[in-house]
């Protein structure tokens, strides 16, 4: 599904340039959750961007679905991103003084979905995380591992190859983080799709099915 060969990374500075990302190998194939760990700083967000198309890379190359994603231009890019990927972050993102129905029905009308389909795909989402009982609720009255699953169903909602996350599980504690990586687990599983999550979180990687470390810029086990 995605394959990514000598990914680099460098941030150029007056006085130096910076190696966040150095040759950086991975495969995944649907179906996998993988889990990359490593210490704050180790470039992990890094690469999570590069892999959503939201951030170019120095050097390497980078297909999906034997697709060359890098050659792509802009325009492109962007429609990957919205058909082909699902992004969760620690800080969920949900608008402000809105309903669960909302941050939902947002990207499905930026996609260019049908008003007639985007209530099926709305409550399909929601089920997948158990929320279809708070379709309707103001998103600042829930709790802040239903406000993270909300996040999960609004990545879902476009049916994306890949979900992405950073960091999804950062401001829960340990038991509903725990609750949000077997809904992640149970989606892959039902379908065609891939996880990949980076953390710092040790019993956070575990809960996926392969884990890769990532530090000073190098990733082992890709």
């Amino acid at each position: 599904m995605l394959q990514a060969r000598g990914l680099a990374r460098q941030f150029d500075t007056t006085a130096e340039s910076l190696h966040v990302l150095k040759h950086v190998d991975l495969e995944v194939r649907a179906g996998e959750t993988v889990a990359i760990i490593g210490p704050s700083g180790s470039g992990k967000s890094t690469l999570l961007f590069i892999l959503g198309l939201l951030l170019p890379p120095s050097g390497g190359s980078y297909r999906m679905g034997g697709q060359d994603m890098l050659t792509l231009d802009r325009r492109t890019q962007a429609e990957f991103r919205r058909r082909r990927f699902g992004f969760v972050f620690q800080s969920c993102n949900l608008i402000e003084h809105t309903t669960v129905w909302e941050n939902l029905e947002f990207p499905l009308m930026y996609a260019g979905v049908a008003r007639a389909e985007r209530e099926d795909r709305i409550r399909a989402a929601l089920d997948s995380v158990d929320l279809a009982h708070r379709i309707r609720h103001p998103t600042n009255l829930l709790s802040g591992g239903e406000q993270q699953r909300v996040a999960v169903a609004r990545a879902l909602v476009n049916r994306p190859q890949v979900i992405l996350a950073d960091e999804p599980t950062g401001q829960l504690d340990r038991a509903h983080g725990r609750q949000v990586m077997e809904h992640f687990e149970r989606i892959v599983s039902e379908g065609e799709k891939a996880l990949i999550v980076v953390t710092h979180d040790a019993a956070i990687a575990e809960c996926c099915r392969r884990v890769c470390t990532l530090e000073d810029g190098v990733l082992n086990g890709g």
